[in-house]
């Protein structure tokens, strides 16, 4: 082994071509970049999504369906998450506050109670808005329902 044989490890040098270096190094001049135009210029980034002029494929693809802009979304909890609520928690009365604490629900959501599982305690809930049979099965259960 002696100095003309070695080579630096695979991968720790890069090819990179010096640019705009002087006409000798055969990339001066315009530095590969060609005459004119944006992207000739220093500070060009292009768009996301721009397609040299031509329209777009976002704006070509036609757009199906319907988003009605006054929707309420609503967050939907189950009669079985209430009565576990009761079991672990021991609660009585259901209302935004009590989901927020068990982090069921956010301050700004909509709250409906879905009829899914079984309700066996005496609850009085709040909430937003109810099914036919969550309200119910809540109202067999002696419980109360008050909508907000």
């Amino acid at each position: 082994m002696d100095l003309s044989s070695l080579k630096p490890a695979e991968g720790s040098v890069k090819n990179k071509k010096r640019i705009g270096r002087g006409q000798g190094s055969g990339r001066g001049g315009t530095a590969t970049k060609g005459h004119k135009g944006a992207q000739s210029r220093s500070g060009y980034k292009r768009k996301i999504g721009f397609e040299g002029g031509q329209m777009p494929l976002y704006r070509r693809v036609p757009k199906f369906g319907f988003k009605n802009i006054n929707r309420k979304e609503f967050r939907g909890i189950n009669l079985h998450v209430l009565q576990d609520l009761v079991d672990n928690k021991k609660i009585t009365e259901v209302n935004l506050e009590v989901l927020i604490e068990n982090g069921l629900a956010t301050k700004n959501d909509l709250i409906k109670i879905l009829g899914s599982g079984e309700l066996k305690a005496k609850l009085e809930v709040t909430a937003h808005g109810f099914t036919k049979t969550a309200q119910a099965a809540i109202e067999a259960q002696g419980g109360s329902v008050t909508k907000i």
